[in-house]
C-alpha cells in the first residue's frame, strides 16, 4: 500500500503515498513483543534481552532512497534522514509503545518544568558521560545554537518547522554543571518534543552549514552508531558502531541502509540482498507461502507439452517430416530448458524467502478520505456529511486489515490513536453509516433524486459488495490526466438545477497503490447508493500529492497522516482554518481539505499552551469533535506495517510508535 507522508515533527508535509515508508519522528525505545491479538498489537519486533543478542554482524536495511540530507530539521529531510539521526544523534525523549514520551537516560538524568509563573522554565540535567564523538561534552552551547537556528527569525536557515522553538525566550547554562535552562516566552505544553534530535553546534551555528553542510555527512555524532561511507553508485549508506559511545555498545558492527525502491523489494528479498525491508501485502504473502513449504518440484508443464508436440511431428514418414520433427523437438527442448531454468530460479527464490519472517503491526498513522471543501458541491457541510454517512468505514477496514491478520478497528479520533493516553472516539459528531440520513442531508442541500441512472459496468473484483470481504484488486481507470472510470449512481441520481452530483475521485497510479485504488473504488460504490456519481481519475504517483492534493485539484482523495505524541503541535497546521494571503489567494498551509474554523484554531491554541495535561486533553477532545462534525476528513483505518526480516534477527521489525533502540538490534545467539 502506498500513501504519502512527511517526517513527523520535522517535516510533516505529506501523506503516505510514495511507497508507504512513514517518515515519522525517530523516537527510540524498544518495547516487548505483544503475543496476543486485538488492539494490543502495537509492535512486532522479536524482542530479546541484550544477553541473548550476539556481538557483531551487519544488517542491510532497505530504504526508498538515500537521505537527501542528514539534517532532520531541513526542508529536504525524509524518512531515511530520521532513520539515520535516530541511530547517531541524541534523542532526549523517546516514545514508548503507547506513544508516551519517556526521558532517555543515556542523555538526561532529569528534565522538568521547574517554574510556571511568571514564565515557564524547563531545566535539563544532562548525563555527565554524554559527549560528542570529538570529545566535547554535550552542553548549553548546542541547545542555544539549535534554538537560534529553529526559532524562525533568521530566514537564511531552510527550516521545515519552527513550532515550539518560536515560543522560547532564552536558553542558557543552568545553575550547575551539565544543566541547561530554557525559559519560554509563551507556555508550551509539548516542550518534550524539543531538542530531539539534538545537533552539535557546528551544524546549527551557521546557515550554510545548516543548509548544506550536513547533507551527506555528520563528522560529529553522539549515538551508538556513527555515519560511515556513503556510496551513491550502489545506493548504500553505512552506519558503524561508535567507539566513543558511552552507553550500552551497539551489538552490530554496522547498519547498512540500501536504496531499494518498493517495486524491487520482492526481488531484493528473493536474492537475499537485504535483511530488513518494509513490504506490501503481496510480498508478505509470498514470504508466508514460502515459509509453508518449498512447493512441488516436478517437471514443468511446458516440458511435457513440448515432448508431446515432438512425438506428433515425428510421425511424418518423409525426410521433410523428419526435419520438421527435429526442429519441433529442438524448439521444445529449448522451451523446456528455459522453463526448467525459470522453475529453478523460482525454487531458489522460495528457499531464500524461507529465511525471512513478516513482522506485522499497525502503523501510528491512519488513512483518511479527504473531502475538498474549498469549492464545488463539497463546500457545503451538508454534502460532506452526507458523504461521510454513506461510507461503511468498518467494511473498508475489514477489507484492508483482516487479510493481514491485523485488528480491523476504525479510528475514532483525528488527533490520537487508540491506546494513546487521552484517546476518545468522537465519530458520533458526524454519525455512523446511514444511507437514509445521507439522502436527507443531500435533499436539505438542494440535491434531490431524479430518474434512475443507467448502471455502469461493474468491476469484477467484488465491489458490488461495497467492500465487505473479497481480495483487494485494481481499477480499470484512465491514465494520468484522463477522466478515468465513471461510477454511476445505483440509486436515483441526485440533481440540482438539472445537473447530477458527480465528484472527482483522484487516486494514485502505480503498482504500489493498488490497495488505495481498491478502497477508492469501493467508496465510490457506496456513494452510488445515495445517488452520487463518481469520476475516478488515476494520476501519476509522483505528481499525486503536489499537483492534486496540495493544489486542491480534487473532490475526493485518499492519503494518510501520521499519529503523534504531540498533537497540539503537529496536528494544528493540518486542521487550521485557511487564511487569505496578501496576493488574494488562500493560504491553506497543510490543511489540504480547506475546511477549518476559528473555534478549532482556538482550541488547539488552548491545548498547546496549557501545562495541565488533563485540561490540554479536554481542549483537544473538543477540537476533534468539531473536526469530525466539519467532515473534511474521515479516518478510515490505521495503516498496516509489514516488515520482512531475517528470522535470525531480534529487536527489529514493526515498531509501531516506538522506533528502534539501535544498540540492541542484532542476531540471536
Amino acid at each position: 500500500m502506498t500513501d504519502h507522508v512527511r517526517p513527523g515533527r520535522a517535516v510533516r508535509r505529506a501523506a503516505l503515498l510514495a511507497a508507504g515508508v512513514l517518515a515519522l519522528p525517530v523516537l527510540a525505545g524498544c518495547a516487548d513483543d505483544d503475543g496476543g491479538g486485538g488492539a494490543g498489537l502495537a509492535q512486532d519486533i522479536a524482542a530479546a534481552p541484550r544477553g541473548r543478542v550476539a556481538n557483531g554482524g551487519t544488517v542491510r536495511w532497505a530504504v526508498d532512497a538515500l537521505p537527501g540530507t542528514l539534517n532532520a530539521f531541513h526542508t529536504d529531510a525524509d524518512a531515511a534522514t530520521a532513520q539515520v539521526t535516530g541511530a547517531v544523534l541524541p534523542q532526549l525523549f523517546t516514545l514508548d509503545r503507547t506513544g508516551t514520551p519517556q526521558r532517555n537516560a543515556d542523555y538526561l538524568t532529569a528534565a522538568d518544568v521547574t517554574k510556571r509563573e511568571p514564565r515557564q522554565v524547563v531545566v535539563y540535567k544532562l548525563n555527565p558521560k554524554a559527549r560528542w564523538s570529538d570529545g566535547r561534552p554535550i552542553g548549553a552551547a548546542d541547545f542555544v545554537a539549535q534554538w537560534k537556528a529553529l526559532r524562525g527569525t533568521d530566514h537564511a536557515y531552510w527550516t521545515a518547522r519552527n513550532a515550539g522553538y518560536d515560543r522560547i525566550a532564552q536558553v542558557e547554562q543552568g545553575a550547575r554543571p551539565h544543566e541547561v535552562k530554557v525559559t519560554f516566552a509563551r507556555p508550551y505544553a509539548d516542550w518534550q518534543a524539543l531538542f530531539s534530535p539534538l545537533y552539535p553546534k557546528s551544524v546549527m551555528e551557521n546557515a550554510d552549514d545548516f543548509n548544506d553542510g550536513a547533507r551527506d555527512r555528520l563528522p560529529v555524532t553522539a549515538g551508538p552508531f556513527a555515519v560511515g561511507d556513503r556510496n551513491s553508485d550502489d545506493g548504500t549508506l553505512t552506519l558503524e558502531r561508535d567507539r566513543h559511545w558511552w552507553g550500552a555498545p551497539a551489538k552490530l558492527d554496522r547498519l547498512e541502509l540500501r536504496a531499494v525502491p518498493r517495486g524491487k523489494r520482492a526481488e531484493a528479498l528473493s536474492s537475499g540482498d537485504v535483511d530488513v525491508a518494509e513490504v506490501d501485502a503481496a510480498v508478505a504473502k509470498k514470504i508466508d507461502e514460502a515459509g509453508g513449504g518449498a512447493g512441488p518440484a516436478g517437471v514443468p508443464k511446458s516440458v511435457h507439452a513440448g515432448n508431446a508436440g515432438a512425438q506428433a511431428a515425428g510421425g511424418e514418414d518423409t525426410p521433410r517430416g523428419e526435419v520438421a520433427a527435429d526442429a519441433v523437438r529442438a524448439q521444445a527442448a529449448a522451451r523446456g530448458s528455459e522453463a526448467a531454468r525459470a522453475e529453478a530460479r523460482a525454487a531458489a527464490a522460495r528457499k531464500t524467502l524461507r529465511g525471512y519472517t513478516v513482522r506485522r503491526a499497525l502503523q501510528p498513522a491512519y488513512t483518511q478520505l479527504a473531502l475538498n471543501g474549498g469549492s464545488g458541491p463539497l463546500a457545503d457541510n451538508r454534502v460532506r456529511r452526507a458523504v461521510a454517512r454513506a461510507i461503511d468505514r468498518q467494511a473498508l477496514a475489514d477489507t484492508v486489515l483482516k487479510p493481514l491478520r491485523l485488528p480491523a478497528t476504525t479510528p475514532g479520533s483525528h488527533l490520537l490513536l487508540a491506546g494513546q493516553e487521552g484517546y476518545a472516539d468522537h465519530s458520533d459528531a458526524v454519525g455512523g453509516t446511514d444511507t437514509d440520513a445521507a439522502k436527507t442531508l443531500l435533499a436539505d442541500a438542494g440535491w434531490r433524486s431524479g430518474r434512475q441512472a443507467q448502471s455502469s459496468p461493474q468491476p469484477a473484483n467484488g465491489d458490488a459488495q461495497a467492500g465487505h470481504g473479497g481480495a483487494p484488486g485494481d481499477m480499470a481507470a484512465g491514465g494520468p490526466g484522463k477522466a478515468g472510470e465513471q461510477i454511476a449512481a445505483q440509486a436515483p441520481a441526485v440533481k440540482k438545477a438539472g445537473r447530477p452530483l458527480t465528484l472527482r475521485f483522484v487516486v494514485p497510479d502505480g503498482p504500489g497503490s493498488a490497495e488505495l485504488r481498491t478502497v477508492g473504488h469501493r467508496i465510490a460504490t457506496m456513494l452510488s447508493r445515495i445517488g452520487i456519481a463518481t469520476a475516478v481519475q488515476k494520476v501519476a504517483g509522483d505528481s499525486f500529492f503536489q499537483d492534486h492534493i496540495e493544489a486542491g485539484d480534487y473532490d475526493l482523495a485518499l492519503y494518510s497522516w501520521p499519529g503523534s505524541a504531540y498533537p497540539s503541535t503537529d496536528a494544528r497546521p493540518v486542521y487550521a482554518k485557511p487564511q487569505p494571503a496578501p496576493d488574494g489567494s488562500l493560504s491553506v498551509g497543510q490543511n489540504y481539505t480547506r475546511v477549518g474554523s476559528d473555534r478549532v484554531d482556538q482550541l488547539f491554541d488552548e491545548a498547546v499552551s496549557d501545562l495541565d495535561p488533563k485540561a490540554a486533553r479536554e481542549a483537544l477532545n473538543k477540537a476533534d469533535a468539531r473536526i469530525w462534525a466539519a467532515a473534511g476528513s474521515i479516518p478510515l483505518y490505521q495503516r498496516p506495517e509489514l516488515v520482512a526480516t531475517k528470522k535470525s534477527l531480534v529487536n527489529i521489525g514493526s515498531f509501531g510508535f516506538a522506533a528502534p533502540r539501535f544498540q540492541d538490534i542484532g542476531y540471536a545467539k
